[in-house]
């Protein structure tokens, strides 16, 4: 069983999609949803059964101690039907997509069911006790399997047993060859929440200064906002001048990272970093923050270039600099394309990830 704290498909949802992947050729897999949405037809066409529970998830309002205290009551009245469901299904092993349900993996130590807690997060800017309450309920997890060293870091002591599985992340189906010209206009995408997390706000800031300096680029705004994060989406509207698009949830990334000419990725926080990964597979050159996970992925002037996270002139510069030398651009894309198809490749996350999970199985079901 996968227990998963989003119907969406944006980046922790689409590795969900690719665990399952990992896991139907030796399992029969079930995937517990908060809700219905757009990750629920992706599971199934991945061959998972999907159940649809809801369950209280961590975000940032409860990231405070009396937050936490809320939580953990909505978890409490909520516990008991994924207890009975683990049971009712017989699970033979959990598997908790990210810290943000913690519920789950109290769930499976009572309906004494082995547990894999796979973690996404690198929560580095959070007071430190409500740090440690976030790693208390990793003591429930047999196995924690986290994305970057990044977020095993941020982990402190329970990092120190966790394994590093580097997301697998699916190329194009077909690669859409950039422009041997960038513009005019210079087409910039970011993919991603509207979010002070991924520094949407600094993309816009930085295309406001190019165009200031004389430089004629738009910028597509690829994703929307967590409800009651609405507040942000007005705050980056309001900044927003000329060139700059919104074009909402959108479930092709293939499709908006080959319409544009460069890719941005200039998160505050990223414990990974998809969306890079995926622009080095569609052949796009990658601007991108030096942020946790991010710095794993590009290695700057070789494979994309980096910049200090919430900082709209170095942004601009580097987007700059790539339009200058545009023929070196292209030549970065195309190391990088080859880096992250040896790196990041999903036959080799797959791979990783069953053999984690079937650590959890009892013998007489790993032969299956």
């Amino acid at each position: 069983m996968l227990a998963h704290p989003s119907p969406d498909l944006y980046g922790s949802d689409r590795m969900l999609v690719e665990s399952v992947r990992a896991l139907t050729p030796s399992c029969d897999v079930v995937a517990v949803l908060p809700a219905d949405g757009p990750l629920s037809p992706a599971l199934r066409e991945a061959g998972a059964d999907v159940v649809v529970l809801p369950v209280p998830v961590l975000r940032k309002s409860y990231l405070t101690p009396v937050g936490l205290v809320r939580l953990a009551a909505g978890g409490l009245r909520s516990l008991p039907a994924a207890v009975r469901l683990l049971r009712r299904r017989r699970a033979a092993a959990l598997y908790v997509n990210t810290v943000t349900i913690p519920l789950w993996l109290v769930a499976a130590r009572l309906a004494r069911v082995p547990a894999l807690c796979h973690v996404h997060e690198a929560e580095d800017g959070v007071p430190g006790p409500v740090k440690a309450a976030l790693a208390l309920p990793l003591r429930l997890a047999r196995t924690l399997v986290v994305n970057s060293r990044a977020s095993a870091r941020v982990l402190g002591a329970a990092g120190r047993r966790a394994v590093v599985i580097y997301n697998g992340v699916q190329p194009p189906d077909a690669v859409a060859e950039p422009r041997p010209v960038a513009g005019p206009p210079a087409r910039l995408v970011l993919v991603g929440r509207l979010s002070p997390r991924k520094g949407t706000d600094v993309a816009v800031r930085a295309v406001t200064l190019l165009r200031e300096r004389g430089h004629d680029v738009e910028l597509t705004l690829v994703g929307s906002v967590f409800p009651g994060y609405e507040w942000y989406e007005e705050e980056v509207r309001g900044i927003a001048g000329a060139g700059v698009h919104f074009a909402g949830f959108r479930p092709s990334v293939g499709a908006s990272l080959a319409a544009a000419d460069i890719a941005l990725v200039p998160s505050r926080v990223e414990p990974f970093g998809n969306v890079a990964v995926e622009a080095m597979l569609a052949g796009r050159p990658v601007v991108a923050s030096a942020a946790q996970g991010l710095t794993e992925i590009v290695v700057d002037g070789e494979n994309g270039l980096l910049v200090p996270p919430d900082d709209p002139a170095a942004l601009a510069d580097a987007v700059a600099r790539l339009l200058a030398d545009w023929d070196g651009a292209l030549a970065m894309a195309k190391r990088a394309r080859e880096d992250a198809a040896h790196r990041f490749g999903g036959d080799r996350y797959r791979s990783e990830l069953a053999a984690a999970v079937a650590d959890l199985l009892p013998a007489s079901t790993r032969t299956r």
